[in-house]
């Protein structure tokens, strides 16, 4: 088989599985990993110290298969549309995140390319598949493999099929035909991403802040969340699309054709209320196969109390109410927090009350806070 027949094949074969963009680079060390390096140097990492210990790792494709002499660059189609019309008693999802774990279904479609390549057509003898879990940094692979740029908001941007992709890597110890990286910055002076970003995370073109990330604060954070940000957050309870929704690049996004990304409303905007309510084993239940399973119960719950707080409405108490009895610190007192953005008089009275049996000190102070927000709200909502 000739280098391009090979590389057909490869392409075709990747096509078939559903990965929309292929692209093919000799294995070399990285090109940004001193970026990389400095970015984490800056603190902007946060509290993820996997991503400083897989430092090393990340240096060459190679220290994760030393046989491997070639890089398959892959990206799958995630986009299944937008949130539907909601008001704020219900959360927003990412969109990744709306139904079964993608890992799953990406490993599987690697392992039926590696497949192909080194039973079906009998090409090689290892290879690895990565998702975005494996320490490479993939979308410098993937533009060197001309999938695509970095956009401003440093996600990797494909000119046609915009940003809604999860990237994933075949190595493989197989030479390969290679293909050229993407030559063009195709997002000029536009500045949307950066000018939509609630928490401005986004602090220089193609850099951000992971610690004010929505994303990174719903998610990779366990402990309490700074009380500067939570207003900023909305009602997102579980990642964030903002700055990929503001996108001009997306606006003609093509849906994927993955069944298993399909979802229903309740996936994408669930109710807030409703979440509030589920025990330990409701949310394993309910969040089963899902990458919401990574916040752990109490980490949804917190952010779900931070948005019942911004929707600021009084129908937002019981909830909060219930949050504030729940076993879990972190949940009651982001929860107390809630309470003390509803402004009620009511709300006022569930705080004093928790004052008496209360013991945990970070509740405490919480509760003492959202008390002190009181006195500063002149017209209180009966």
């Amino acid at each position: 088989m000739s280098p391009k027949a090979l590389k057909d094949a490869i392409r075709q074969k990747a096509g078939e599985l559903g990965f929309e963009l292929v692209g093919m680079v000799p294995v070399q060390p990285s090109k940004t990993h001193e970026i990389y390096k400095a970015w984490l140097e800056k603190g902007y990492a946060g509290e993820m110290a996997y991503l400083e210990r897989h430092l090393p790792l990340k240096q060459d494709p190679r220290n994760l298969l030393p046989e491997a002499l070639s890089l398959v660059a892959l990206a799958f189609n995630y986009y299944t549309g937008d949130h539907p019309e909601s008001d704020g008693s219900k959360g927003k999802i990412s969109r990744y995140a709306w139904s079964e774990d993608y890992h799953q279904i990406m490993h599987e479609r690697l392992k039926q390319l590696s497949d192909f390549i080194l039973v079906e057509l009998g090409l090689g003898t290892k290879s690895r598949g990565l998702v975005d879990s494996g320490p490479i940094l993939e979308r410098e692979y993937a533009w060197r493999a001309g999938l695509g740029w970095f956009g401003k908001h440093s996600n990797l941007i494909h000119w046609k099929k915009g940003s809604w992709f999860f990237l994933t890597e075949l190595l493989i110890d197989l030479p390969l035909e290679a293909d050229q990286p993407f030559t063009r910055v195709d997002c000029g002076t536009c500045t949307r991403c950066i000018e939509a970003c609630p928490t401005e995370a986004i602090v220089a073109d193609r850099e951000v802040d992971s610690r004010l990330c929505i994303s990174y604060l719903t998610i990779e954070l366990k402990g309490s969340i700074p009380r500067n940000l939570r207003p900023k957050m909305g009602n997102w309870i579980f990642g964030c699309d903002i700055c990929q929704e503001v996108c001009p690049w997306n606006g003609k996004a093509p849906l994927s054709m993955e069944k298993g990304f399909a979802a229903e409303d309740s996936a994408r905007t669930p109710d807030l209320g409703k979440l509030m309510e589920l025990n330990q084993s409701e949310f394993r239940k309910r969040f089963k196969n899902s990458p919401v399973l990574r916040t752990k119960r109490r980490g949804l719950l917190r952010n779900v109390a931070i948005a019942l707080g911004n929707w600021g409405n009084p129908q937002a108490i019981p909830a909060l109410e219930q949050g504030l009895l729940d076993q879990e610190p972190l949940i009651r007192s982001h929860s107390a927090w809630g309470l003390g953005q509803v402004a009620t008089n009511k709300a006022y009275d569930i705080l004093e009350n928790a004052l008496t049996s209360e013991e945990d000190p970070q509740v405490l102070e919480e509760i003492r806070e959202a008390l002190s927000a009181f006195k500063e709200k002149t017209d209180p909502i009966l």
